[in-house]
């Protein structure tokens, strides 16, 4: 079963935070101040717990707006999002501008010049691994205050906030997080440059497969 809602918030950028440190060896966060329509939204980035072996990886890239699709030109606000590639939902498995190597979109390995090709077009973005401080740095290095953000995730069930805004499939067997797992509902921050062009942070969970089924459960 997927994420319960699953869209995208565009607001511009107040601020940001990292959680406070502490010893309870929580889910470690950095939080976005966000304002939009309806008022200032909490956005929680996950990346990992202080404490836990669990791992975090990331990836920082900067794409155009067609990458983007439709939600590129969204009004400020939260918007649903359906969850296929036409609706501008990421997803870091099947997403041509995401993925590590576009090749690994086809069934079988395309030829040689294709493989060229794609790469030219669409580079290779290998995952970075490090721990929650290395994830926080990297997120922050694209964050400006005042600028456009949009935070793909899941709206908090009481009051203005996202969560949810990493990798939401891939989880394994028996996880808590199985249940949650699905297909084009990743999360992730994307920052508008003046250029036009949008600096997108995204991260995963080393439990997390990289391979999933249509249900996005490992495959």
């Amino acid at each position: 079963m997927p994420l319960d809602r699953y869209g995208v918030l565009v607001g511009v950028l107040r601020d940001h935070f990292r959680d406070k440190p502490d010893t309870q060896g929580r889910w470690y966060h950095v939080n976005l101040e966000v304002d939009g329509p309806a008022g200032g939204y909490r956005c929680a980035i996950d990346v990992d717990s202080k404490q836990s072996s669990i791992g975090v990886q990331w990836k920082t890239l900067t794409v155009a707006p067609a990458a983007l699709g439709p939600v590129a030109a969204s009004q400020d606000g939260y918007h649903d999002l359906v969850s296929s590639p036409a609706s501008g939902a990421f997803d870091y498995i099947r997403h041509p501008a995401l993925v590590d190597n576009p090749g690994c979109l086809f069934v079988l390995r395309p030829p040689s010049w294709l493989q060229r090709l794609l790469s030219l077009f669409f580079p290779r973005r290998p995952w970075k691994a490090g721990s929650n401080v290395d994830a926080s740095v990297a997120l922050e290095s694209i964050l400006r205050p005042g600028r456009r953000i949009l935070v793909f995730g899941e709206p908090f069930t009481v009051g203005l906030g996202m969560h949810n805004v990493h990798q939401n499939q891939g989880d394994p067997a028996g996880s808590r997080w199985w249940k949650e797992n699905g297909i084009w509902q990743d999360g992730g921050t994307v920052v508008e440059r003046p250029d036009g062009k949008f600096d997108v942070f995204i991260s995963k969970f080393s439990t997390q497969a990289d391979r999933t089924d249509d249900a996005g459960h490992p495959g």
